[in-house]
């Protein structure tokens, strides 16, 4: 595996303080964060989010699409539990990178949706290579999570590398009116469990 651990630094943020993990994948220099809350070793589950960098939605408040939204509600649930994780992952636009994230924006607004524009540039729905986490996991000795998402596939992927996933929290947050074909496409095309009735206060 290329990724390696670095160093370890606080993080205080409007949520409370966080400890923030870096980590470096040499095999296409890209960094990985981690957030942890209290202690995440042993036993007892550890509240989790894997989340994919998005840096239209976590920090230029975009509303085409629900990732700001549920990064920040990640960061409230676990403040309030006072333990928890959060893996911030270099995997913008699914995974094809943020210009062709761009390039998906355009033909979006065009009229596809966001899967036909991923194909449409010649990528999968979906590029995201969740296996990078289990040397994070494994560093920060992990053993257990209850992972809040509403997407099957990363339930699966903790599975493969050996994450026991003891419950499935929804994390819904973030619908508006921009963002309601994306949500959709979400739902009929990647197989993502959302409900069509209101969030969840978070």
């Amino acid at each position: 595996m290329t990724i390696r651990y670095v160093e370890s630094s606080r993080l205080p943020t409007p949520w409370g303080t966080f400890e923030m993990h870096g980590f470096e994948d040499s095999a296409n220099n890209k960094e990985h964060v981690v957030l942890t809350m209290g202690d995440v070793r042993g036993e007892e589950p550890v509240l989790a989010r894997i989340h994919s960098e998005c840096l239209t939605g976590d920090a230029l408040f975009s509303l085409r699409c629900d990732c700001g939204a549920q990064l920040q509600a990640a960061m409230h649930k676990i403040a309030i539990a006072g333990r928890g994780v959060i893996f911030y992952l270099r995997q913008e636009g699914r995974g094809i990178g943020l210009l062709n994230k761009i390039r998906a924006y355009k033909l979006q607004d065009c009229g596809a949706d966001t899967v036909e524009a991923n194909e449409a540039l010649g990528f999968g729905a979906d590029m995201r290579d969740y296996s990078i986490l289990k040397p994070m996991i494994e560093q920060l000795q992990i053993q257990k999570i209850r992972l809040m998402t509403n997407n099957p596939r990363k339930v699966k992927a903790m599975k493969d590398i050996g994450l026991p996933v003891v419950e499935r929290i929804a994390h819904q947050t973030g619908r508006n009116p921009h963002n309601a074909k994306y949500l959709q496409t979400k739902k009929g095309k990647l197989g993502h469990i959302l409900s069509d009735e209101a969030d969840e206060e978070s």
